[in-house]
């Protein structure tokens, strides 16, 4: 099409474990019924695995297996597309929810710090005026000060399949590999009775490859790359070795003990508060945020992060999957969540615009829209929309004002002050 499809009514319909895409196409044709010509769908890409809105995104391009399978949407698609209806997605390019392991960016950049693959993509001051936060970030995340929840034994060190990992209640964190030695050292003197066996020298050796692996602080693109491969290749051997030498895979169990300390003894929590102080975050309290954060957030909310949709390869890491369905006609129109959050919203509009109309395969239009997009941009006084902004409108807030208005008495407004 030559133009946009433009919607005559819309209806909202939440996505989440509660309200499924098998459901939706249940009541495709009542909608249909109804005289909806358009759904208006909330954010379904993968989200927290508890999200009931799915607005805290853990990956841009994988539909959220909680509301269901590809088969499930595709046959919710076809059921609109049946009774000649379009679907308007509500997407969020501002930001990600970085809450739990899911977003695997976000711990990639928990892992390596400034010399993560990830580190561009976030918006991090890795220089803060705090000494203790050079390039570290700050995780405000704990119920109580540092301290008393270390002496707690809230923190615990785990090991799986050759890695490291930190857990606190629901939160899991990655551990540094080049802090590993923290461990491996006390297991590798609790293997001293088996010096002559060959496992033995295989810790040793990967203690050996540790040292060599370049720095979290290392910004080299090449050394990075380096990091990101040797890194892995350290956890496989680590698993292997455990696999086949039992008495490797206790020591480790046994240093593990050791370090994650005993809630009687304050003493005996010094070897896990250096392996902490060795990572590449810095965890604390959470009423600290305010003073201390140096990542972005939506407005001051911890665990939606930031990302930097400015670069290109952000801008391409995140719409992959979006230009996929407006290529096969899923999505008929776009819903841009927060865009007073973008550092350029008016370049990530007209950029957005071109790409669907590549991705529909039509000549950008002259007025630059290829498909009907609304924004969230709430206008206050006598704000206007910017008319730079390639979009249709806003989703509303200013008419929504004006329809309370006329439901409202404001003759009765001095009696209810």
């Amino acid at each position: 099409m030559a133009e946009p499809r433009i919607p005559i009514s819309t209806y909202r319909l939440q996505f989440n474990r509660h309200f499924t895409y098998a459901q939706a196409r249940e009541i495709v044709p009542y909608l249909h019924e109804l005289g909806i010509s358009d759904v208006y769908a909330s954010p379904y890409f993968q989200a927290r695995a508890e999200s009931l809105h799915g607005y805290d995104i853990t990956d841009h391009n994988k539909l959220n297996a909680a509301i269901g399978t590809r088969e499930e949407y595709d046959a919710f698609v076809a059921e609109l597309h049946a009774h000649g209806m379009g679907q308007i997605l509500d997407f969020v390019p501002n930001h990600m929810g970085i809450g739990e392991p899911l977003n695997l960016w976000w711990m990639d950049v928990l892992e390596n710090g400034p010399s993560s693959v990830y580190a561009p993509f976030f918006d991090i001051e890795w220089q803060p005026l705090k000494s203790d936060l050079q390039g570290k970030v700050l995780l405000p995340i704990l119920g109580d000060q540092y301290g008393r929840v270390l002496e707690r034994g809230e923190l615990k060190v785990g090991f799986e399949a050759g890695a490291f990992s930190l857990s606190y209640y629901e939160h899991e964190l990655p551990i540094a590999p080049g802090t590993y030695r923290h461990v491996l050292n006390i297991a590798l003197d609790k293997l001293a009775p088996f010096q002559d066996e060959e496992f033995y020298a295989e810790v040793q050796s990967i203690l050996t490859a540790l040292d060599y692996l370049p720095r979290r602080t290392e910004t080299d693109p090449t050394r990075i790359a380096e990091r990101a491969r040797e890194k892995e290749i350290i956890k496989r051997r680590l698993e292997r070795r455990c696999q086949e030498a039992p008495q490797v895979e206790r020591a480790i169990r046994d240093a593990l003990t050791q370090i994650n300390g005993r809630a009687d003894d304050a003493r005996s929590f010094d070897a896990l508060d250096a392996l902490l102080n060795d990572q590449a975050y810095r965890l604390a309290f959470w009423r600290v945020a305010a003073e201390e954060i140096n990542y972005r957030r939506f407005f001051d909310i911890n665990d939606l992060a930031a990302i930097r949709m400015e670069l290109p390869e952000v801008f391409d890491a995140t719409h992959r999957l979006l230009l996929e369905l407006v290529a096969a006609g899923a999505v008929t129109g776009l819903r841009i969540d927060h865009p007073d959050g973008l550092y350029r919203p008016q370049e990530y509009f007209a950029k957005l615009q071109e790409q669907c109309a590549a991705a529909i395969g039509i000549a950008l239009p002259e007025d630059g829209r290829a498909i009907y997009l609304v924004v969230e941009k709430i206008l206050s006084g006598h704000e206007s929309l910017p008319r730079g902004w390639r979009v249709h409108g806003t989703t509303g807030y200013e008419f929504g004002r004006l329809v309370a208005g006329l439901l409202a008495d404001n003759s009765a407004e001095q009696a209810i002050t």
